[in-house]
């Protein structure tokens, strides 16, 4: 199985969320931080309730993000589990998903909404990521997933009787034993098996 093309590029782009946030940050001037807190009296006069230097872009990326963590979360709950597995055991992967991303946050930490070129050359950086994570089959390795209860383990089964070493993208603790699972490109996506 693969993901569809949009599912695949929100669970791409959901991982740029932290992004998202920091150029926000970084789009609102120092001097509004400074600025007292508003009261009733003078809400429509002195209250600033748009802190942005560039407010569209700002909030269009933290928007599309944060839709695209919401779609991530809603494709991963409506996978079918077809097989059932045996874990015979287990060790988790934390550090795969954070290298994913960490890198990549850290070296656009220079870009901002106010030079153009910049953003530019970071549009073509995101789509030739997805690119080449889409073709690759890692698209899964999403480190916000962390955040939602999802791990990523290296695990050995017995799968329809054929022992297979793989790695396998749980939500919650992987023990061993039964397990209802997906495969999705290189991963595969497991449940706990419901014997009833």
């Amino acid at each position: 199985m693969q993901f569809r093309l949009v599912s695949a590029f929100a669970i791409f782009i959901g991982s740029y969320l932290p992004l998202a946030l920091i150029l926000a940050i970084q789009d609102i001037p120092f001097s509004w931080w400074g600025q007292s807190f508003c009261s009733f009296e003078n809400i429509t006069t002195d209250c600033k309730f748009n802190p942005f230097n560039n407010a569209l872009l700002s909030v269009t990326f933290i928007t599309i993000t944060l839709l695209s963590v919401w779609l991530s979360n809603a494709s991963l709950d409506k996978i079918s589990y077809p097989f059932t597995v045996t874990v015979k055991s287990s060790k988790g992967i934390p550090n795969d998903i954070i290298n994913y991303v960490f890198p990549y946050v850290v070296s656009f930490m220079g870009i901002s909404y106010d030079s153009p070129e910049k953003l530019l050359g970071f549009s073509v950086f995101l789509i030739w990521m997805f690119a080449i994570t889409y073709k690759s089959g890692q698209i899964i390795m999403n480190p916000l997933l962390l955040m939602f209860g999802w791990k990523l383990y290296e695990a050995s089964i017995d799968f329809n009787g054929q022992p297979r070493d793989i790695r396998i993208l749980m939500k919650g603790d992987l023990s061993p034993g039964s397990y209802n699972v997906q495969k999705i490109q290189e991963f595969y996506i497991g449940q706990v098996h419901d014997d009833s």
